[in-house]
């Protein structure tokens, strides 16, 4: 064993005083290098940075991934020229968001939508998510809003229900020929001008018309696609039964044929007000053989336009009608028409309808308590109306109307409708 060294002894005062202790060591130079110094401090702030990016990260994803406040389905406008800040207001203010405008502003930015953001009218499903409502309005799939022209309307008549429709804007700025018009369900979105509405229905009418011209009979005395939508047209405001669209038209193509006029009511009318569509009371008599253009009691053959703009069934009837020789057609008192080639059977059809209109007469009207005076014969230009083609016209005769809906079925200001023909 190595010896220890003695312990020299202290003295008492020597012992009561500290121990020296060695000083530390003198830092390197290269510790003390100040690109060491900042290369340790850019080391710190990119640790921070990114443990500060992962929790915004982690935090962001929820944020947008999140269920949303809706409880359902709602629909919402978002006006155009607004900003990312006024789009967040906008939202939050109808409940699709429940994040303040800068989250999601920072939603938009981490989506990369910033410039893809759309004005419209969109609908957002319940509870979307912040990324499903930024993407709602990134694809720009706005709501569609179904419009319906009915058949048998005028251009003013479909001019003014596109003016009265709040979904459109603008104005119409020349009234559409009669006719060039395609009555149909057609989808727009809210904004649409009604200048466009219009140029749709008129392209569709173009193509259709065109389909169907390709298509047709051609042993039919038609000799253009516009003469087909005149007549298509009286066809629409004569009938409004689907069944019966295609034997009304094979009257009045067989009356072209053998040269007869038409003797159309629903043309009377057109000649009386125009685009307007309806008259609004009976035919008088003394307007029955009325000069004009249109009056296909007066006029040979076709009237020189549509009285009205058909659909896509009148305009195929039209094309294609039933292989029949009727010549007339006469109400059956129950909403549609019997039809006839003779003038002598028709006559037995108007007699069973007189017959059938005089029992409900009988059956509604309660006789008065005394006896009232007999009543004056109505003067000679107001008779009730319906619908009526015939080849000479009788004594006694009853006219039509059209519905004001523009569609064909004829009605009576007083009785069932009557059609002769």
């Amino acid at each position: 064993m190595s010896e220890r060294p003695p312990i020299s002894p202290r003295s008492p005062r020597a012992a009561l005083e500290p121990e020296q202790v060695p000083p530390p060591p003198k830092r390197s130079e290269r510790a003390r290098n100040p690109f060491v110094i900042v290369g340790n401090a850019v080391i710190t702030l990119v640790l921070i940075s990114m443990i500060g990016v992962g929790a915004a990260y982690v935090y962001g994803k929820q944020m947008l991934e999140a269920s949303g406040p809706l409880k359902e389905d709602k629909i919402v406008n978002i006006p155009a020229r607004a900003g990312k800040g006024d789009i967040a207001e906008t939202l939050q203010r109808e409940g699709v968001i429940d994040v303040n405008r800068w989250l999601f502003i920072g939603g938009v930015f981490a989506l990369k939508a910033s410039t893809e953001l759309k004005p419209g009218e969109y609908e957002f499903r319940k509870n979307a998510s912040l990324r499903d409502v930024i993407g709602t309005i990134v694809e720009g799939k706005v709501v569609q809003h179904a419009v319906t022209i009915p058949e048998g309307l005028t251009s003013e008549q479909i001019v003014a229900r596109l003016s009265e429709n709040e979904i459109f804007t603008g104005a119409v700025r020349e009234m559409p020929r009669e006719g060039t018009l395609l009555p149909e369900t057609y989808k727009f979105p809210r904004g649409t001008t009604r200048e466009q509405v219009i140029q749709r229905m008129q392209q569709s009418q173009k193509r259709v018309l065109a389909e169907i011209w390709e298509r047709r009979n051609t042993d039919i005395p038609v000799k253009t696609p516009e003469q087909l939508v005149a007549l298509a047209s009286i066809v629409e405001k004569e009938t409004g039964k689907a069944d019966e669209r295609s034997r009304v038209a094979a009257v009045f193509v067989n009356r072209l044929r053998q040269k007869m006029k038409l003797q159309s009511d629903p043309t009377i009318i057109y000649g009386l007000v125009g685009g307007k569509g309806t008259l609004g009371r009976p035919i008088k008599r003394s307007e029955i053989m009325q000069p004009s253009p249109y009056n296909t009691y007066v006029v040979d053959g076709l009237p020189p336009g549509p009285i009205a703009n058909p659909g896509r069934a009148s305009l195929e009837a039209t094309a294609n009608p039933a292989r029949t020789r009727d010549l007339f057609f006469v109400a059956d008192g129950t909403g549609g028409h019997s039809f006839t080639e003779t003038y002598d059977q028709h006559q037995k059809n108007v007699a069973k309808l007189r017959t059938q209109e005089k029992a409900i007469q009988n059956d509604t009207v309660e006789p008065p308590d005394d006896p009232a005076p007999a009543a004056a014969a109505a003067p000679s230009d107001s008779n009730p109306s319906a619908s009526a083609t015939k080849p000479a016209a009788p004594a006694k005769r009853t006219r039509s109307t059209t519905t004001p809906g523009g569609q064909g079925a004829a009605q009576s200001a007083t009785t069932p409708p009557v059609v002769q023909r």
